[in-house]
Protein backbone atom coordinates (compact mmCIF):
# COMPACT_ATOMS: atom_id res chain seq x y z
CA UNK A 1 0.00 0.00 0.00
CA UNK A 2 1.21 3.20 -0.86
CA UNK A 3 1.82 5.82 1.66
CA UNK A 4 0.06 9.15 1.47
CA UNK A 5 3.55 11.34 0.79
CA UNK A 6 4.04 8.60 -2.15
CA UNK A 7 0.49 9.50 -3.33
CA UNK A 8 1.33 13.30 -3.42
CA UNK A 9 4.95 12.42 -5.09
CA UNK A 10 3.28 10.69 -7.82
CA UNK A 11 0.62 13.10 -8.53
CA UNK A 12 3.88 15.78 -8.72
CA UNK A 13 5.57 14.06 -10.91
CA UNK A 14 2.76 13.23 -13.36
CA UNK A 15 1.81 17.36 -13.42
CA UNK A 16 6.06 17.83 -14.21
CA UNK A 17 5.02 15.63 -16.96
CA UNK A 18 1.65 17.13 -18.02
CA UNK A 19 2.45 19.51 -21.06
CA UNK A 20 2.85 23.53 -19.69
CA UNK A 21 -0.17 24.60 -22.50
CA UNK A 22 -2.46 21.80 -20.42
CA UNK A 23 -1.35 23.35 -17.05
CA UNK A 24 -2.07 26.80 -18.29
CA UNK A 25 -5.14 26.24 -19.90
CA UNK A 26 -7.87 28.42 -18.52
CA UNK A 27 -10.12 27.39 -15.99
CA UNK A 28 -12.32 30.47 -15.91
CA UNK A 29 -13.41 33.43 -18.19
CA UNK A 30 -11.06 35.19 -15.67
CA UNK A 31 -8.52 33.01 -16.84
CA UNK A 32 -8.42 33.83 -20.27
CA UNK A 33 -5.71 36.25 -21.20
CA UNK A 34 -6.37 38.50 -24.15
CA UNK A 35 -10.40 39.44 -25.75
CA UNK A 36 -11.26 41.73 -23.91
CA UNK A 37 -13.54 43.18 -26.16
CA UNK A 38 -15.73 40.09 -26.17
CA UNK A 39 -15.12 38.97 -22.76
CA UNK A 40 -14.66 42.17 -20.32
CA UNK A 41 -17.85 43.49 -18.27
CA UNK A 42 -20.70 44.26 -20.17
CA UNK A 43 -18.99 42.92 -23.46
CA UNK A 44 -21.02 39.87 -26.08
CA UNK A 45 -19.15 36.95 -24.81
CA UNK A 46 -19.10 37.82 -20.89
CA UNK A 47 -22.75 38.41 -21.44
CA UNK A 48 -23.83 35.25 -23.13
CA UNK A 49 -22.00 33.22 -20.59
CA UNK A 50 -24.12 35.13 -17.60
CA UNK A 51 -27.35 34.35 -19.58
CA UNK A 52 -27.12 30.83 -18.89
CA UNK A 53 -28.46 30.54 -22.86
CA UNK A 54 -25.99 29.29 -25.50
CA UNK A 55 -26.12 29.87 -28.81
CA UNK A 56 -24.90 29.09 -31.76
CA UNK A 57 -21.75 30.81 -32.79
CA UNK A 58 -18.42 31.08 -35.17
CA UNK A 59 -14.90 32.28 -33.82
CA UNK A 60 -12.69 33.82 -36.65
CA UNK A 61 -9.43 34.55 -35.73
CA UNK A 62 -5.52 33.95 -36.08
CA UNK A 63 -4.08 30.66 -34.40
CA UNK A 64 -3.31 30.71 -30.85
CA UNK A 65 -5.96 33.40 -29.61
CA UNK A 66 -7.99 30.82 -27.59
CA UNK A 67 -10.69 29.96 -30.35
CA UNK A 68 -10.83 26.40 -28.95
CA UNK A 69 -10.33 27.06 -25.09
CA UNK A 70 -13.30 29.26 -25.48
CA UNK A 71 -15.64 26.72 -26.41
CA UNK A 72 -14.20 24.13 -23.89
CA UNK A 73 -15.23 26.82 -20.75
CA UNK A 74 -18.75 27.59 -22.54
CA UNK A 75 -19.62 23.65 -22.45
CA UNK A 76 -18.24 23.86 -18.68
CA UNK A 77 -20.13 26.61 -18.19
CA UNK A 78 -23.64 25.74 -19.54
CA UNK A 79 -22.48 21.81 -17.61
CA UNK A 80 -22.60 20.41 -21.47
CA UNK A 81 -20.97 17.47 -23.24
CA UNK A 82 -18.49 19.04 -25.03
CA UNK A 83 -18.19 16.93 -28.58
CA UNK A 84 -15.02 18.26 -31.08
CA UNK A 85 -13.94 17.47 -34.23
CA UNK A 86 -11.20 18.90 -36.98
CA UNK A 87 -12.61 19.80 -40.16
CA UNK A 88 -9.53 18.71 -42.03
CA UNK A 89 -9.66 15.11 -40.71
CA UNK A 90 -13.54 14.54 -39.90
CA UNK A 91 -16.40 13.84 -42.47
CA UNK A 92 -20.37 13.21 -42.59
CA UNK A 93 -19.98 9.84 -40.72
CA UNK A 94 -17.89 12.32 -37.93
CA UNK A 95 -21.00 14.56 -37.75
CA UNK A 96 -24.01 11.46 -37.68
CA UNK A 97 -21.59 10.26 -34.59
CA UNK A 98 -21.82 13.82 -33.12
CA UNK A 99 -25.92 13.70 -33.47
CA UNK A 100 -26.31 10.97 -32.03
CA UNK A 101 -23.83 11.40 -28.60
CA UNK A 102 -26.58 14.82 -28.50
CA UNK A 103 -29.18 12.83 -28.87
CA UNK A 104 -27.89 10.49 -25.93
CA UNK A 105 -27.18 13.54 -23.52
CA UNK A 106 -30.65 14.42 -24.97
CA UNK A 107 -32.66 12.20 -23.22
CA UNK A 108 -30.05 12.14 -20.08
CA UNK A 109 -31.22 16.31 -19.87
CA UNK A 110 -28.10 17.37 -20.89
CA UNK A 111 -27.40 19.89 -23.74
CA UNK A 112 -24.34 19.18 -26.08
CA UNK A 113 -22.17 21.88 -27.55
CA UNK A 114 -20.23 20.75 -30.70
CA UNK A 115 -17.23 22.49 -31.64
CA UNK A 116 -15.73 22.02 -35.28
CA UNK A 117 -12.35 23.36 -35.44
CA UNK A 118 -11.18 25.13 -39.10
CA UNK A 119 -15.22 24.66 -40.23
CA UNK A 120 -14.47 26.78 -43.16
CA UNK A 121 -12.49 23.25 -44.20
CA UNK A 122 -15.89 21.18 -44.42
CA UNK A 123 -17.72 22.11 -48.29
CA UNK A 124 -21.46 23.08 -48.58
CA UNK A 125 -23.25 19.42 -47.96
CA UNK A 126 -21.10 19.13 -44.99
CA UNK A 127 -21.77 22.50 -43.53
CA UNK A 128 -25.43 21.85 -44.47
CA UNK A 129 -25.62 18.81 -42.54
CA UNK A 130 -25.44 20.97 -39.27
CA UNK A 131 -28.74 22.59 -39.96
CA UNK A 132 -31.47 20.71 -39.06
CA UNK A 133 -29.89 20.06 -35.64
CA UNK A 134 -29.24 23.35 -34.79
CA UNK A 135 -32.70 24.37 -35.56
CA UNK A 136 -34.00 21.96 -33.74
CA UNK A 137 -32.10 22.82 -30.53
CA UNK A 138 -30.14 19.57 -30.41
CA UNK A 139 -26.86 21.05 -29.99
CA UNK A 140 -24.87 23.92 -30.04
CA UNK A 141 -22.52 24.59 -32.67
CA UNK A 142 -19.63 26.66 -32.12
CA UNK A 143 -17.21 26.79 -35.37
CA UNK A 144 -13.43 28.00 -35.32
CA UNK A 145 -12.17 29.58 -38.45
CA UNK A 146 -8.82 31.85 -39.40
CA UNK A 147 -10.72 32.55 -42.70
CA UNK A 148 -13.48 35.10 -43.62
CA UNK A 149 -16.47 33.13 -42.39
CA UNK A 150 -18.41 35.63 -44.65
CA UNK A 151 -16.56 34.04 -47.64
CA UNK A 152 -15.58 30.61 -46.36
CA UNK A 153 -19.13 29.72 -44.09
CA UNK A 154 -22.35 28.77 -45.80
CA UNK A 155 -25.08 31.49 -46.02
CA UNK A 156 -27.50 29.33 -43.94
CA UNK A 157 -25.30 28.22 -41.48
CA UNK A 158 -23.55 31.89 -41.22
CA UNK A 159 -27.27 33.09 -40.86
CA UNK A 160 -27.99 30.27 -37.63
CA UNK A 161 -24.85 31.27 -35.82
CA UNK A 162 -23.32 34.74 -34.33
CA UNK A 163 -19.80 35.61 -35.68
CA UNK A 164 -17.31 36.50 -32.79
CA UNK A 165 -13.69 38.23 -34.16
CA UNK A 166 -11.09 37.38 -31.69
CA UNK A 167 -7.99 39.41 -31.96
CA UNK A 168 -4.12 38.55 -31.74
CA UNK A 169 -3.17 38.27 -28.23
CA UNK A 170 -1.68 41.95 -27.24
CA UNK A 171 2.24 42.70 -26.26
CA UNK A 172 1.09 43.38 -22.52
CA UNK A 173 -0.80 39.86 -22.51
CA UNK A 174 1.71 37.50 -24.10
CA UNK A 175 3.92 39.43 -21.18
CA UNK A 176 1.73 38.18 -18.50
CA UNK A 177 1.23 35.08 -19.75
CA UNK A 178 4.65 34.38 -19.96
CA UNK A 179 5.06 35.52 -15.85
CA UNK A 180 2.14 32.32 -15.22
CA UNK A 181 4.14 30.11 -17.15
CA UNK A 182 7.11 30.45 -15.18
CA UNK A 183 5.10 30.50 -11.73
CA UNK A 184 4.05 27.18 -12.85
CA UNK A 185 7.50 26.12 -13.58
CA UNK A 186 8.76 27.23 -10.87
CA UNK A 187 6.80 25.69 -8.51
CA UNK A 188 8.30 23.92 -5.53
CA UNK A 189 9.27 19.98 -6.23
CA UNK A 190 11.77 18.25 -4.90
CA UNK A 191 13.89 17.88 -8.03
CA UNK A 192 14.03 21.74 -8.99
CA UNK A 193 17.02 23.84 -7.97
CA UNK A 194 16.77 27.76 -8.48
CA UNK A 195 14.15 29.48 -10.03
CA UNK A 196 14.48 30.12 -13.70
CA UNK A 197 14.56 33.75 -14.23
CA UNK A 198 13.53 35.29 -17.73
CA UNK A 199 15.15 38.82 -17.76
CA UNK A 200 13.02 41.98 -19.73
CA UNK A 201 14.12 42.33 -22.49
CA UNK A 202 14.11 38.49 -23.19
CA UNK A 203 10.94 38.41 -22.18
CA UNK A 204 10.04 41.20 -24.50
CA UNK A 205 11.87 39.65 -27.40
CA UNK A 206 9.97 36.24 -27.00
CA UNK A 207 6.70 37.78 -27.05
CA UNK A 208 7.22 39.52 -30.30
CA UNK A 209 8.94 36.16 -31.49
CA UNK A 210 5.22 34.60 -30.82
CA UNK A 211 3.80 37.56 -32.56
CA UNK A 212 -0.04 37.36 -31.04
CA UNK A 213 -0.10 33.28 -30.84
CA UNK A 214 -0.60 32.17 -27.10
CA UNK A 215 -0.15 28.41 -28.14
CA UNK A 216 3.40 29.41 -29.66
CA UNK A 217 4.18 31.65 -27.18
CA UNK A 218 3.73 28.60 -24.62
CA UNK A 219 5.17 26.53 -26.50
CA UNK A 220 8.49 28.37 -26.72
CA UNK A 221 8.54 29.09 -22.83
CA UNK A 222 8.51 25.43 -22.21
CA UNK A 223 11.35 24.52 -24.95
CA UNK A 224 13.55 27.35 -23.53
CA UNK A 225 12.60 26.49 -19.47
CA UNK A 226 14.17 23.04 -20.67
CA UNK A 227 17.05 24.10 -22.19
CA UNK A 228 18.20 26.16 -19.41
CA UNK A 229 17.36 23.30 -16.89
CA UNK A 230 19.50 21.13 -18.69
CA UNK A 231 21.90 23.78 -18.88
CA UNK A 232 22.19 24.35 -15.55
CA UNK A 233 21.51 27.67 -15.86
CA UNK A 234 19.16 30.02 -13.89
CA UNK A 235 19.08 33.61 -16.01
CA UNK A 236 17.39 33.59 -19.64
CA UNK A 237 18.65 36.80 -21.28
CA UNK A 238 18.56 37.66 -24.92
CA UNK A 239 21.29 35.91 -25.55
CA UNK A 240 20.23 32.76 -23.89
CA UNK A 241 16.98 32.97 -25.67
CA UNK A 242 18.23 33.43 -29.24
CA UNK A 243 20.32 30.34 -28.72
CA UNK A 244 17.90 28.17 -26.87
CA UNK A 245 15.61 29.42 -30.11
CA UNK A 246 17.47 28.21 -32.80
CA UNK A 247 18.46 24.95 -31.28
CA UNK A 248 15.46 23.59 -30.36
CA UNK A 249 11.89 25.54 -31.82
CA UNK A 250 10.17 24.17 -34.79
CA UNK A 251 12.73 24.59 -37.71
CA UNK A 252 10.60 25.19 -40.54
CA UNK A 253 13.37 24.41 -43.70
CA UNK A 254 14.69 20.90 -44.59
CA UNK A 255 18.34 22.18 -43.92
CA UNK A 256 17.95 23.31 -40.70
CA UNK A 257 18.34 27.09 -40.19
CA UNK A 258 15.82 28.02 -37.31
CA UNK A 259 12.57 30.27 -38.24
CA UNK A 260 13.32 33.33 -36.71
CA UNK A 261 16.76 33.49 -38.60
CA UNK A 262 14.61 32.54 -41.74
CA UNK A 263 11.83 35.69 -41.00
CA UNK A 264 14.79 37.96 -40.10
CA UNK A 265 16.57 36.97 -43.62
CA UNK A 266 13.68 37.86 -45.43
CA UNK A 267 13.03 41.32 -43.94
CA UNK A 268 16.70 41.97 -44.79
CA UNK A 269 16.83 41.00 -48.27
CA UNK A 270 13.82 43.08 -48.78
CA UNK A 271 15.32 45.92 -46.60
CA UNK A 272 18.32 45.65 -48.81
CA UNK A 273 16.56 45.75 -52.70
CA UNK A 274 17.76 42.21 -53.38
CA UNK A 275 14.32 40.56 -55.16
CA UNK A 276 15.73 37.66 -55.57
CA UNK A 277 17.10 37.07 -52.17
CA UNK A 278 13.86 37.64 -50.73
CA UNK A 279 11.89 35.17 -53.06
CA UNK A 280 14.22 32.54 -52.12
CA UNK A 281 13.38 33.35 -48.71
CA UNK A 282 9.83 33.36 -49.09
CA UNK A 283 9.45 30.37 -51.32
CA UNK A 284 12.23 28.56 -48.58
CA UNK A 285 9.89 29.75 -45.40
CA UNK A 286 6.55 28.45 -47.43
CA UNK A 287 8.20 25.30 -48.89
CA UNK A 288 9.18 23.93 -44.69
CA UNK A 289 5.86 25.04 -44.06
CA UNK A 290 5.25 28.50 -42.37
CA UNK A 291 1.33 29.66 -42.35
CA UNK A 292 1.53 32.23 -45.67
CA UNK A 293 -1.09 34.63 -42.81
CA UNK A 294 2.04 35.28 -40.77
CA UNK A 295 3.98 36.03 -44.02
CA UNK A 296 1.57 38.39 -44.93
CA UNK A 297 1.50 40.37 -42.61
CA UNK A 298 5.65 40.39 -41.77
CA UNK A 299 5.43 41.85 -45.60
CA UNK A 300 2.78 44.71 -44.52
CA UNK A 301 5.02 45.30 -41.91
CA UNK A 302 7.78 45.46 -44.32
CA UNK A 303 5.96 47.95 -46.22
CA UNK A 304 5.10 50.77 -43.46
CA UNK A 305 8.77 50.19 -41.30
CA UNK A 306 11.05 50.29 -44.36
CA UNK A 307 9.27 51.70 -47.82
CA UNK A 308 6.76 53.47 -45.96
CA UNK A 309 5.99 57.06 -47.82
CA UNK A 310 9.51 56.81 -49.96
CA UNK A 311 7.02 54.73 -52.16
CA UNK A 312 3.10 54.63 -50.03
CA UNK A 313 1.93 52.15 -52.98
CA UNK A 314 4.20 49.42 -51.51
CA UNK A 315 1.91 49.52 -48.38
CA UNK A 316 -1.33 49.05 -50.77
CA UNK A 317 0.15 46.58 -52.06
CA UNK A 318 1.37 44.25 -49.20
CA UNK A 319 -2.52 44.82 -48.15
CA UNK A 320 -3.78 43.59 -51.24
CA UNK A 321 -1.68 40.23 -51.20
CA UNK A 322 -3.02 39.64 -48.02
CA UNK A 323 -6.22 40.50 -49.19
CA UNK A 324 -6.25 38.24 -52.16
CA UNK A 325 -4.19 35.55 -50.25
CA UNK A 326 -7.44 35.34 -47.81
CA UNK A 327 -9.86 35.03 -51.37
CA UNK A 328 -7.53 32.35 -52.89
CA UNK A 329 -5.79 30.32 -50.30
CA UNK A 330 -2.96 28.29 -51.02
CA UNK A 331 -1.82 27.88 -53.73
CA UNK A 332 -2.78 30.41 -55.81
CA UNK A 333 -3.05 33.48 -52.91
CA UNK A 334 0.80 32.71 -52.57
CA UNK A 335 1.57 34.40 -55.95
CA UNK A 336 0.39 37.87 -54.70
CA UNK A 337 2.51 37.45 -51.71
CA UNK A 338 5.19 36.83 -53.64
CA UNK A 339 4.48 39.69 -55.97
CA UNK A 340 4.35 42.08 -53.13
CA UNK A 341 7.78 40.84 -51.80
CA UNK A 342 9.44 41.73 -54.89
CA UNK A 343 7.16 44.88 -55.35
CA UNK A 344 8.78 45.97 -51.48
CA UNK A 345 12.50 44.92 -52.51
CA UNK A 346 12.42 46.82 -55.27
CA UNK A 347 10.68 49.95 -53.70
CA UNK A 348 12.64 53.23 -52.65
CA UNK A 349 13.63 52.61 -48.82
CA UNK A 350 12.92 54.98 -46.00
CA UNK A 351 12.79 54.45 -42.30
CA UNK A 352 11.78 58.05 -41.56
CA UNK A 353 8.03 57.92 -40.55
CA UNK A 354 9.42 54.67 -38.37
CA UNK A 355 11.63 56.93 -36.84
CA UNK A 356 9.72 59.91 -36.72
CA UNK A 357 7.24 58.21 -34.73
CA UNK A 358 9.28 56.59 -32.47
CA UNK A 359 10.86 60.06 -31.62
CA UNK A 360 7.36 61.42 -31.49
CA UNK A 361 6.32 58.80 -28.63
CA UNK A 362 9.02 60.00 -26.62
CA UNK A 363 8.43 62.99 -26.84
CA UNK A 364 4.73 63.08 -25.92
CA UNK A 365 5.84 61.20 -22.94
CA UNK A 366 8.49 63.04 -21.67
CA UNK A 367 6.28 66.49 -22.00
CA UNK A 368 3.08 64.35 -20.52
CA UNK A 369 -0.33 66.22 -21.08
CA UNK A 370 0.20 70.02 -22.39
CA UNK A 371 -2.74 71.32 -23.19
CA UNK A 372 -4.45 72.08 -26.33
CA UNK A 373 -3.89 75.88 -27.94
CA UNK A 374 -7.02 78.15 -27.62
CA UNK A 375 -6.90 78.89 -31.08
CA UNK A 376 -6.91 74.86 -31.97
CA UNK A 377 -9.52 73.61 -29.83
CA UNK A 378 -13.12 72.72 -30.71
CA UNK A 379 -16.02 75.06 -30.46
CA UNK A 380 -18.99 73.06 -30.61
CA UNK A 381 -21.31 75.48 -28.19
CA UNK A 382 -21.80 79.07 -27.68
CA UNK A 383 -20.14 79.08 -24.73
CA UNK A 384 -17.16 77.40 -25.82
CA UNK A 385 -16.70 80.38 -28.67
CA UNK A 386 -16.99 83.05 -25.65
CA UNK A 387 -14.54 80.90 -23.89
CA UNK A 388 -12.38 81.87 -26.73
CA UNK A 389 -11.71 78.18 -28.25
CA UNK A 390 -10.96 78.33 -31.89
CA UNK A 391 -10.40 81.93 -31.68
CA UNK A 392 -7.42 83.19 -34.14
CA UNK A 393 -7.66 80.00 -36.13
CA UNK A 394 -6.85 80.13 -39.71
CA UNK A 395 -8.35 77.80 -42.32
CA UNK A 396 -5.87 76.74 -44.37
CA UNK A 397 -7.78 76.25 -47.50
CA UNK A 398 -8.54 79.86 -47.67
CA UNK A 399 -4.42 80.95 -47.36
CA UNK A 400 -2.02 81.45 -50.19
CA UNK A 401 -0.58 77.77 -51.10
CA UNK A 402 -3.24 76.33 -49.28
CA UNK A 403 -0.75 76.43 -45.91
CA UNK A 404 -1.28 79.13 -43.29
CA UNK A 405 2.19 80.26 -42.74
CA UNK A 406 3.87 80.82 -38.77
CA UNK A 407 0.70 78.95 -37.51
CA UNK A 408 2.36 76.90 -34.29
CA UNK A 409 0.15 73.63 -33.65
CA UNK A 410 2.39 72.34 -31.04
CA UNK A 411 1.06 73.24 -27.47
CA UNK A 412 2.84 76.40 -25.86
CA UNK A 413 6.66 76.22 -25.49
CA UNK A 414 6.73 72.93 -27.52
CA UNK A 415 8.52 72.37 -30.48
CA UNK A 416 10.60 69.59 -32.42
CA UNK A 417 11.40 68.08 -35.92
CA UNK A 418 10.88 64.33 -35.11
CA UNK A 419 10.12 63.64 -39.50
CA UNK A 420 13.37 64.02 -41.56
CA UNK A 421 12.22 62.76 -45.19
CA UNK A 422 14.90 61.26 -47.60
CA UNK A 423 15.36 62.19 -50.92
CA UNK A 424 14.66 58.69 -52.18
CA UNK A 425 11.49 58.21 -54.31
CA UNK A 426 7.95 59.91 -53.45
CA UNK A 427 9.66 61.05 -50.28
CA UNK A 428 12.41 63.56 -52.11
CA UNK A 429 9.17 65.54 -52.96
CA UNK A 430 7.95 65.62 -49.80
CA UNK A 431 11.45 66.99 -48.31
CA UNK A 432 10.79 69.83 -51.12
CA UNK A 433 7.38 70.95 -50.13
CA UNK A 434 8.30 70.98 -46.39
CA UNK A 435 11.18 72.82 -47.36
CA UNK A 436 9.21 75.38 -49.18
CA UNK A 437 6.56 75.48 -46.29
CA UNK A 438 9.48 76.04 -44.10
CA UNK A 439 10.48 79.27 -46.30
CA UNK A 440 6.72 80.36 -45.99
CA UNK A 441 7.05 80.29 -42.21
CA UNK A 442 10.23 82.50 -42.26
CA UNK A 443 9.33 85.17 -44.14
CA UNK A 444 5.77 85.29 -41.95
CA UNK A 445 7.97 85.91 -39.25
CA UNK A 446 10.38 88.74 -40.99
Amino acid sequence: MLKSQDLFANSAASLAHTPLAERLRPRTLDDVVGQAHLLGPGKPLRVAFDSGRPHSMIFWGPPGVGKTTLARLMADGFDAQFLAMSAVLGGVKDIRDAVVAAQVAQGQGRRTILFVDEVHRFNKAQQDAFLPYVESGLFTFIGATTENPSFEVNSALLSRARVYVLESISQQDLLSLIGRAMAIINAPAQDQGAPLVFDPEAQAQLAAWADGDARRLINAVEVVAESARNAQRELIDSEWLETSLSQNLRRFDKGGDAFYDQISALHKAVRGSDPDASLYWFARMLDGGVDPRYLSRRIVRMAVEDIGLADPRATELALNGADIYERLGSPEGELALAQAVVYLACAAKSNAVYNAYKAAKAYAQQHGSAPVPMHLRNAPTKLMKELGHGKAYRYAHDEPHGYAAGVQYFPDGLRAQFYRPTDRGLEGKIADKLAFLRDLDKQNKS
